[in-house]
């Protein structure tokens, strides 16, 4: 079994910062990217930002130069730092991770994750 399990999201004033974290669990070998995606009211599920296992970042163009994605991998942990965030950026922001499990003596079974949510909400 595995786990994400996010944390940080809130209530903020409009050109305000957060920090949210996703922490991954249970019966994890390796980690391969990890990401986030929010999701408001009324709108598909879209990509904020990715991260590999390596470091390589990829942002959604609405983000880029406000938000920074980055993990520790000895903590199985992913972060976004959000700041100048506005009313556009109010969501479910979800933690997603593409993690190998053991599956046997000789085999591992790769598999995408997603954590429960968390609210950003920005007032003006």
């Amino acid at each position: 079994q595995v786990q994400l399990v996010e944390s940080g999201g809130g209530l903020v004033q409009a050109g305000g910062s957060l920090r949210l974290s996703c922490v991954a669990s249970g019966s994890i070998f390796s980690i391969n990217s990890m990401g986030w995606f929010r999701q408001a009211p009324g709108k598909q599920r879209e990509l904020v930002a990715t991260i590999t296992s390596g470091g390589s970042t990829n942002y959604a163009d609405s983000v880029k130069g406000r938000f920074t994605i980055s993990r520790d991998n000895a903590k199985n942990t992913v972060y976004l730092q959000m700041n100048s965030l506005n009313a556009e950026d109010a969501a479910v922001y979800y933690c997603n991770a593409y993690i190998f499990s053991k599956s046997s003596a000789l085999s591992y079974r790769g598999a995408d994750y997603w954590g429960q949510g968390t609210q950003v909400t920005v007032s003006s």
